[in-house]
């Protein structure tokens, strides 16, 4: 089994609650640490599974058997180039002249902030194009899809985001 690393953000339950932290590790998150910022709670797991969407989705369910509401699941799938050249090793630099078409061509293109000075784009889809141009792991993307298919999930309600995460990941070429 691998050991995967991920953050549930959640609301919901009060952080002063004398029982707070015992709810979580009660309810199997006892391979998480649990605090309080900026108003959410963040559930930061090392979780051991057969697979991502085994552990996010086991993990989602022990956030919510503890009385939470998830929100989200990070790393944030909105990435600066600076998060960008962070995740994959490389100079903010190198990111600037493949955004810029300087480098490399078919960079995706930013999902938001795009007439600003700091536009964002998708994690999952820069991973892949980074996977395809040789300059990351395959099993970055994986873990990156598998991260933006649980937040979909969450965001339309849908009751299948094992289904869906297995979906996403099963979609990327064979390795290798």
């Amino acid at each position: 089994m691998k050991t995967y690393e991920f953050a549930i953000i959640a609301s919901g339950l009060d952080p002063a609650a004398e029982d707070f932290e015992t709810r979580f590790y009660d309810a199997g998150c006892d391979d998480a640490t649990i605090s309080f910022q900026k108003g959410v709670i963040i559930v930061d797991f090392a979780r051991e599974a057969p697979s991502i969407d085994q552990a996010i989705v086991s993990a989602v369910r022990d956030v919510g058997k503890a009385g939470a509401a998830v929100e989200r699941i990070e790393p944030d799938p909105l990435v600066s180039l600076s998060d960008i050249a962070g995740r994959a090793a490389m100079s903010r630099a190198a990111m600037s002249n493949y955004a810029s078409a300087l480098r490399g061509k078919d960079f995706p293109r930013p999902v938001a902030r795009v007439t600003t000075d700091s536009p964002l784009w998708e994690w999952a889809d820069v991973s892949r194009w980074l996977y395809l141009n040789g300059r990351l792991g395959r099993e970055a993307v994986v873990e990156a899809r598998a991260v933006w298919a649980a937040n979909d999930a969450l965001q339309t309600g849908a009751a299948d985001m094992g289904a869906r995460i297995r979906k996403s990941v099963d979609a990327l070429e064979p390795a290798g």
